[in-house]
Formats: structure tokens, sequence, C-alpha cells
């Protein structure tokens, strides 16, 4: 059930009670008048007669103002709903120029200070919880509304495209370039020297190659190996060719490491620019290269991980959002109380914050004025006229009756002072 309106039932009252004035003031001037108007009832007729013209010259105005009086198509009554059009177009304009004029605001802007007020707000820890939680609760409403098949679907397709138009040659390219800058391929090259020669030196990797060799011997040189078994065992053999070749790598190795121009670096150097300027220049070579990023992409198991990605990174940030010790949410608590102190601590920040607002504000006001101006115009035209003479009566009919009122009195009073002053030219 919809709840009454208190002031319609004081509206009615008030009406009442005016009415109640005029009546009374009717029966005075018509006793005075049977009375004769000598004497007392002389001033009685000429304060009722004053005042029943107040009353009813105050009624018919304020009636005026909301619709004809008795129904009667008096000009320039019903004045309200008549010029409902030019209310709200003037309505919409005192708006726009005492509301949204950009001088005017950014006059108050700049006295209110909000960047000082941002600063004092965040830099209260329970501000920045607040904030962080209410962001929390915003994200979370988010990933609700998400269409997860949708999103991975858009996932995918960006991932692929955008891989689709990575030239990778280019890429390889520029990496290699960044590697061979500075000599950086050489120490690369001294890294993987140093662990081939780890690996020669171990005495795992020697007994493979004994092991090998003396595998060798026995299946192309049987009888060979057969006839120096009786001299020397052939696994004697084997250990002592693999420690030797041991040696050797190790010593070749060694004379790598320690020669800046050695010839094996310099072939190094020279495959590995002529490399370098082929996946640069090279149509061929790149086209090799994209074709094996094409496959990489098609292969069903990047496919599969791409579509996985949104889910993944979907459940995570659930997980983490729905706790109240999220690390998220707690990060940007942190940063939001360091950012409140920075402001509070740095002029040139709060200025600059300052002026960013201002500008933000100018250029939203301008946007805004014509916008909200026909917004506003429109609105107050689309309005039916029955309710809005009703809800402005309730508004302000309260005051118009005591105009009625204080009409009745001063009417009363001027015809009083009126009949005194007869009197007084009389006598």
């Amino acid at each position: 059930m919809e709840r009454a309106d208190p002031r319609r039932a004081q509206l009615r009252r008030l009406k009442r009670y005016a009415l109640a004035m005029l009546l009374a003031m009717l029966a005075g001037f018509v006793v005075s008048h049977l009375n004769g108007e000598r004497g007392v009832w002389a001033w009685v007729g000429a304060f009722c007669e004053a005042a029943t013209v107040g009353a009813l010259a105050d009624w018919f105005a304020v009636v005026a103002l909301f619709r004809r009086p008795l129904n009667l198509p008096i000009p320039h009554t019903a004045i309200i709903p008549r010029n409902k059009a030019r209310i709200a177009d003037s309505l919409a304009v005192f708006v726009r120029d005492h509301f949204l004029e950009p001088e005017a605001l950014l006059a108050r802007l700049k006295v209110f200070d909000p960047a000082t007020r941002l600063g004092q707000w965040l830099a209260r820890p329970e501000q920045a919880r607040m904030l962080a939680g209410m962001a929390r609760g915003w994200a979370l409403q988010a990933l609700d509304l998400l269409d997860e098949a949708a999103v991975r679907r858009a996932i995918q397709g960006f991932v692929a495209e955008q891989l689709r138009q990575w030239n990778a040659a280019a890429t390889a390219g520029d990496l290699l370039g960044l590697l061979t800058a500075d000599d950086r391929h050489q120490r690369v090259l001294d890294e993987g020297l140093t662990r081939i020669a780890g690996w020669l030196d171990s005495e795992t990797v020697r007994q493979r190659a004994s092991a090998l060799i003396v595998r060798y011997i026995r299946k192309e040189w049987p009888k060979l190996a057969s006839t120096v078994d009786w001299v020397k065992p052939i696994d004697e053999i084997g250990d002592s060719l693999a420690d030797r070749l041991a040696r050797a790598g190790l010593d070749e190795l060694q004379a790598v490491l320690s020669q800046p121009g050695h010839p094996l670096r310099q072939d190094y150097a020279r495959w590995l620019g002529g490399y370098l300027q082929r996946l640069r220049q090279d149509p061929a070579l790149a086209a090799r290269v994209d074709a094996l990023k094409q496959q990489a992409i098609d292969h069903p198991a990047v496919q599969d991980y791409v579509q996985g990605l949104w889910q993944r990174i979907h459940a995570q940030l659930r997980t983490d959002l729905s706790r109240e010790d999220s690390a998220l949410a707690a990060h940007l608590e942190r940063n939001l109380g360091r950012l409140g102190a920075a402001i509070g601590r740095d002029p040139a920040l709060r200025e600059a914050l300052n002026q960013h607002m201002l500008a933000g504000a100018e250029k939203l006001t301008t946007r805004l004025r014509s916008g909200v101006t026909a917004h506003i115009a429109q609105t107050v035209k689309g309005w039916d006229e029955r309710k809005l003479v009703e809800q402005l009566e309730l508004s302000v009919g309260r005051d118009l009756q005591y105009i009625r009122f204080n009409g009745t009195l001063v009417g009363g009073l001027i015809g009083l002072l009126l009949h005194a002053l007869t009197g007084w030219l009389r006598f």
C-alpha cells in the first residue's frame, strides 16, 4: 500500500483555515450591513469588506498559478501547466549557468584542493582497506559476469593471431644480435666448452668411451682382437685409448679457452655472423622459420594450452579474491596507503594531481553542459501536467496558503485605514 504523503493533509488543513477566514470576513461584512454600518459596525464592515477582497484576490492569484479558477477561461491563469516548456528551458539554463559553468566550478575545486583531501583520505588505513575491499568485490562480480567460453575463444583467437603476425626470423635475428654484442657469444662458447671439458674429465664418460672402443674393435676385427688379447688384454687397450682421447680433447679445449684468436673461435664467430645475416636478409630461411612457427601454433598441445589460459587465470583470480586475506587486495591496500602518504608529503605531486583533476573537470563539464541542459529540459517537458502541478502544489502550496492568510489580514487593515482616512477627510 502506497504511503500517504503528510504534505497533502497539511495543505488541505491550511486551505480549510483560509476558506474559514474568508467565510468569516463575508459573515462580518453581512452582519455589519444588517446593523446599518453605524458606530463600531462601520469599522467592522470596512475591515471585513477589504479583508474579503484581499482574501479573494490572493485566492485567485494562488489558484491561477496551478489551474484555472472555477475552470473559467480567464487569460493568464494556469500559469505553471501552460508554461511548462518555458519553465523547463529556464530551469535547464539556470542549472547550466549556475552549476555547470566551468569557471565557477573550477574556482570551487581550486579552493577545495582535491589532491590534499584525497591524500588525507587514502593515508587513513581504514579508508585504504575499505577501498581495497570494494575493489575486491567489484572484481569478483566482474568475474561472474564474464562468459568463460567467449573469453576463452577470444584469448585463443587473439594469441593465435598475434603469433601468426609475429616475425619469428627477425626476432631470432635480434636475439642473436644481442648475443653477439660485446662478445657475449664468446662467453657463451666458453661456458659450453667448460661444460664439455668437465664432461670429458668424468671417469664415467671415460669408462663408456673405453667400452665403446672395445666393442667396436671386437666387432670389426675379431681375429685381431683375439690375437692381441694374448699379448695384452683388449680392455686395457680400450681404457688407454679412451684416456688418451679424453686428455687430447681436454688439451684442445684448454687451448681454445686460453687463446682469444683460436681458429675455432674465429670459425664460430663467422658462422654465427653469417647465420645472423641470413636470418635478417634471406627470404628462404625466414620462410622456413615461419613454417616452423606455424606448425608450432597449430600443434594441438599449443592450442590446448592457449585455451586453458583463461580457465587457469580465472581460477587463480577467484581463489585469491574470494579470501578475506586476498593477496591482490592487500597489495592494492598497501599501494593506496603509500599513494596517500606520497601525496601528503610531495607538494609537486599534489599540484600535478590538482591540475589533472581541474583539466579533467573542465573537459567533463564542457562536454556535459549541453547534454545535461537538454536532459533537464526534456525531462521536465515530459512530465505529466497534472502530476507536475500536484507535486509543485504539495511543495509550495503550504506557504502559498499563508499568503492568503496575510492577504486577508492586510486587506482588512487597509480597509480600516481607508475608512479612517475617509472619516478624517469628511471631518
